[in-house]
Order: C-alpha cells, then sequence, then structure tokens
C-alpha cells in the first residue's frame, strides 16, 4: 500500500473525529483531483483555493440543514452557557438552502447543492440569480472555508501532519501549480504531487469509503429529538444524484441561429449530419445524473433518438470517444462563429481546463483533446457504465 493511501485510510478509518469534517474535506479534495484532469501525471505539489472546497462543501452538507429536518453532523457543545451548532456553518448554508428555494419556487432536492455550485461557476449564470442569492453563496462559502481549515490542521497524528497551514497562493514557492481559476490572494491548500495521484488513482475507492464512513459516524450521532438517523437515510442524501432543472433556452436559441445561418454540426455518436431544419438534442458530454456541468463545451448537438435510447446516462467507449472527436472540434469550432457562445466557451473553458484556456491556435482541437480526456477520466475513475 502507497504512504498516500495509508494517509488517507487511517484518516478515514482511525482519526479521532467530532465532527463529519475530515471526511468531507477528503471526499472534496477527491472530487477536485476528479474535475481537473489537465493537472494529472505532473508530478508537482498542486494548490487548490479553500473556496473551491468550500464549493463542494455546500454540495455534501445541504441535505443535512433542511430546516424543518436538520440532521447534526456532531455532538453541540456548549460554550459560556450557549449552545453552539455541530457545524460552524450551519447558519449560513441553512440561509443559502432557503433562499436557494424562495428562487427556485419550492423545495429542493438533497442533490440541488451539486447543481448550484456548477450553476455558479459560471460568472455569466452567476449573475443571472437574485442579489440576495449571490450574498448568501458568498456568505456560505466564507464561513465553511473558514471551517475547513479545522480538518486541514488536525488530519493524522498531531497538527499540520498531512497537511502544511494554508496561504494565499501569492505566497507559495513558484515549484507549485494551482488548478484553473486560481487567483493570487485564494487562501490555498497544498496537495504533494504523491497525494494528488494517490487521489487520481484511487478515486473510485476514496469515494465508496467516505460515503461509508459517513452514514457510519452520521448513524452515531444523537438528534435534536434524542433518536438516531438510519445509515441507509444517510447514503441516499450523500448519494442523490440531481437531475437538469435549469433550460437550455440560452444556448439552444444561439446554436439555432447557427443553424439558420448555414452551419452544420454533426451528432458525435451516429455522425448524422444536423442542419437548420432537423430535430437534435443539446446532448450533456458527461450526463447530468453524474456532474450537472452546464458547462458549454459539456453541451454539443446530437442525434435526438440515440441520446434518449442508447446513451442516456452512460459514458462513451474509448472507440467511440475516437469517433466523436471529428465532431467535437466541429461543433467548438462552430461555436467560435457565435460571439455569445464564443465568449461563453471561453469562460467556461477558463474555469476547467488550464492546458487549452487562451490558447489561440487549434483552439478547437486542443478543446476536444481535453474533454476527451476528462471524460475517460471520470470513466475510469468511478468504473462507469458505457457504450
Amino acid at each position: 500500500m502507497s504512504s498516500g493511501s495509508i494517509i488517507i485510510s487511517t484518516i478515514l478509518k482511525h482519526d479521532t473525529k467530532v465532527t463529519s469534517y475530515k471526511i468531507a474535506l477528503l471526499r472534496a479534495i477527491n472530487d477536485v483531483v476528479l474535475s481537473f484532469p489537465d493537472l494529472r501525471n505532473q508530478s508537482v505539489d498542486v494548490a487548490v483555493p479553500l473556496r473551491v472546497l468550500a464549493q463542494f462543501w455546500v454540495a455534501y452538507y445541504w441535505p443535512f440543514v433542511k430546516p424543518s429536518e436538520p440532521i447534526l453532523q456532531g455532538q453541540r457543545a456548549t460554550l459560556d452557557g450557549q449552545l453552539r451548532n455541530d457545524m460552524s456553518f450551519r447558519p449560513q448554508l441553512e440561509i443559502l438552502r432557503c433562499e436557494w428555494e424562495l428562487s427556485m419556487g419550492g423545495t429542493s432536492k438533497p442533490s440541488d447543492g451539486f447543481y448550484l455550485i456548477n450553476e455558479m461557476r459560471i460568472p455569466r449564470k452567476y449573475q443571472s440569480y437574485s442579489k440576495p442569492l449571490q450574498k448568501a453563496y458568498q456568505s456560505a462559502l466564507t464561513a465553511i472555508s473558514k471551517a475547513i481549515e479545522q480538518p486541514v490542521k488536525y488530519a493524522g497524528i498531531g497538527h499540520w501532519s498531512v497537511f502544511d497551514k494554508p496561504l494565499k497562493y501569492a505566497e507559495l514557492s513558484t515549484q507549485v501549480v494551482a488548478i484553473p481559476g486560481t487567483k493570487s490572494q485564494d487562501k490555498c491548500l497544498v496537495i504533494n504531487a504523491d497525494l494528488w495521484q494517490t487521489f487520481q488513482e484511487m478515486s473510485l475507492w476514496i469515494e465508496a469509503l467516505c460515503i461509508h464512513e459517513w452514514c457510519l459516524f452520521t448513524e452515531k450521532v444523537q438528534q435534536q429529538n434524542h433518536q438516531k438517523v438510519h445509515r441507509g437515510v444517510i447514503y441516499h442524501l450523500l448519494t442523490d444524484r440531481p437531475n437538469n432543472r435549469r433550460p437550455l433556452t440560452w444556448e439552444r436559441n444561439n446554436v439555432d441561429l447557427l443553424l439558420m445561418e448555414g452551419t452544420e454540426f454533426v451528432c458525435p455518436w451516429t455522425q448524422k449530419h444536423i442542419s437548420y431544419g432537423i430535430r437534435y438534442d443539446l446532448d450533456h458530454l458527461l450526463p447530468v445524473s453524474l456532474y450537472p456541468i452546464n458547462e458549454l463545451w459539456n453541451l454539443v448537438p446530437a442525434d435526438p433518438n440515440f441520446n434518449s435510447h442508447t446513451k442516456r446516462d452512460r459514458l462513451p467507449s474509448q472507440v467511440k470517444l475516437q469517433q466523436a472527436q471529428p465532431s467535437l472540434e466541429l461543433a467548438y469550432r462552430n461555436y467560435s462563429i457565435s460571439a455569445p457562445l464564443s465568449l461563453a466557451l471561453q469562460e467556461d473553458v477558463a474555469v476547467r481546463f488550464a492546458t487549452v484556456f487562451g490558447k489561440t491556435t487549434s483552439f478547437p482541437s486542443l478543446l476536444s483533446d481535453a474533454v476527451i480526456d476528462l471524460i475517460e477520466t471520470f470513466a475510469e475513475s468511478r468504473n462507469l457504465a458505457r457504450f
């Protein structure tokens, strides 16, 4: 067993835990590693902003802050005669959930936190939401970022034994590489190269063990009604997957304009030509059930019959991906013809693909290769069904 896997398994199985923070920290790092395959096999330490880890915590803890049915994530201590929250950020996250439900016109699913964080990553989508929701989101990220420093400090034996104290990116060594979108003033957690590699190689195992240990931990926590929550309920909440509630009206309208002007797309899976007047779906290359990513690189016109009846929530095989590469490259080249779609594509690439953003030569080709690599990484890391 590698040193990285020993560290991870020890934290999950043997570290003292008064909250589920340590489990959430490892799960968030695991998701970050999977989300940015550009940094694979570079053998360098990687800086991850605490705010990015905090975004994943919003998604993980979302189902536990339902105002009418809160689920405690640790025992509540009394300090100076005041009963403290089980999670320091519970009030801020609860307010965010309430603002979200208000904006969406009803209650939310346990997985809506995943949907929300992927919406808020993109500036043009972030700006489409109300100011109160934006304020609640930033307040939650600030509170969670501060809370994350606790498990970072106490992971392993003693203080700072696994991770160094987070510093601003500008203060880190020039040898450290940051994930896309990192700013100089972002306080970052540095993951050493060996540990980053372990997360890459053992992503499926780490995800499963995190969820398993989280269920066991929460089941032991006495709730406010002096009852306990069965691990099966916790498992359902932690593994719920979002549906695509966001309409793709803006994207479809702009693609329709291209089609009306004579631009032609090709379905990446059937090679069927899509021109003006022919029905098409905007296919999520990475299915919404896996990750609700509505970034433009993840949306391409496709044969609706194949998309609905064959692809569905599966990922393409290696052979299918290679066959699809010219069609993906064509789609990205076509998007670059449209001023609104070109800007959106550049914005979305900036937060995902460090090796592609800013490139002017062969941009569609580089992007299609990077997207194929990302899909392949997801498929291999999570052992997903493929067509």
